[in-house]
């Protein structure tokens, strides 16, 4: 398949024009016509670079890609021996990353949301968190084990027990966005990463937040969109999944 029509797809199955991104989504280096290979993993790090080179990859799919607002821009240091074995390699690079986040099937909140057991939704029109109603309560630390054994590690929790019945989630760094939950009248809310404020706007806006891994909570989307392009196309696929601390 050509690269650009591949892009041109996935640009359109995202609506990548409805964001305003940190990021250009889409394809960002293009290093090659034809894709008959493509691998896909959360972040386009060297170790995933690597990964795809063993796979004989055409193209890389990310979420988290590079030519980010405010970093520097010359090709140089870590980003230029990226790009570089990118392009000696033949590997296109394609990265989305709010459209990811968002997509109403195969985003990383729809799933995240699925792999709990739950059918959620945006808490609001446009909105990057999602909610939903538990079936039945749980307190924190049931909720914490659910997490764990979905995502495979122990979430860390902030703000003490209380019974959760309305759960509301957003993967990757929003942390920022426990006020927004709040404000809605979620219990608890889900996301990736934590800030030495969250463990105090936890407490004082008395919801239970988990911080439960930038990249534990956004494996979802990459994967699904990766296994979609590949049974619509008849592309190979392989997912890589590089374990990530953070």
């Amino acid at each position: 398949m050509d690269i650009q029509s591949l892009a041109a797809w996935c640009d359109d199955y995202l609506q990548v024009a409805r964001f305003d991104d940190y990021c250009p989504n889409g394809l960002q280096v293009e290093a090659g016509r034809e894709v008959r290979v493509l691998v896909s993993g959360v972040t386009a790090s060297m170790a995933l670079i690597e990964a795809a080179i063993e796979r004989g990859a055409d193209a890389l799919l990310v979420h988290h890609g590079y030519f980010w607002k405010g970093e520097a821009q010359p090709l140089t240091g870590l980003k230029g021996r990226r790009i570089r074995a990118l392009m000696r390699h033949g590997i296109s690079l394609l990265a989305y990353h709010l459209p990811l986040d968002a997509h109403p099937e195969l985003g990383n909140n729809a799933g995240l949301g699925r792999a709990l057991g739950l059918t959620g939704a945006p808490i609001a029109e446009g909105e990057l968190v999602w909610g939903a109603a538990l079936a039945e309560p749980l307190d924190a630390a049931a909720l914490g084990r659910r997490l764990a054994s979905v995502l495979g590690r122990t979430p860390l929790q902030l703000g003490g027990e209380r019974e959760i019945r309305r759960l509301a989630w957003c993967t990757g760094a929003a942390q920022g966005y426990i006020t927004r939950a709040a404000e809605a009248g979620y219990d608890a809310f889900i996301s990736g990463e934590v800030s030495e404020q969250t463990h105090h706007q936890a407490l004082e806006l008395g919801v239970v937040y988990f911080g439960a891994g930038h990249h534990a909570t956004e494996r979802f989307g990459v994967r699904a969109l990766g296994g979609q392009i590949a049974q619509k196309f008849g592309l190979e696929h392989h997912y890589v999944d590089l374990d990530n601390p953070v």
